[in-house]
């Protein structure tokens, strides 16, 4: 009875460890990615299309961080940081 005891608490334990992966990079994602679209909306680039694709993107991630999906906010992330990219070319 011990063991399976011991076995339920540990597996409990390793479940909600794997719900803080990528936690840390995906609100380092999102602040950057936040700031860059904040300095491409500055010089004149919040109205392009990769523009909005980038906002939505980031309304997303922050959505997925508030639901500790953290690899999609990640990933989310680096897309937005793309579509800032492509927007402050001018695409």
């Amino acid at each position: 009875m011990y063991k399976m005891l011991l076995l339920a608490t540990l597996l409990a334990v390793a479940g909600c460890a794997g719900k803080t992966v990528n936690r840390d990079n995906c609100a380092y994602a999102l602040d950057f990615a936040w700031k860059e679209l904040d300095l491409a909306k500055a010089e004149g680039f919040a109205g392009t299309v990769s523009y909005s694709k980038a906002l939505s993107l980031l309304t997303a991630a922050k959505t997925q961080q508030q639901f500790e999906g953290y690899d999609g906010c990640l990933e989310d992330a680096e897309k937005a940081r793309f579509y800032i990219r492509e927007s402050r070319a001018g695409r």
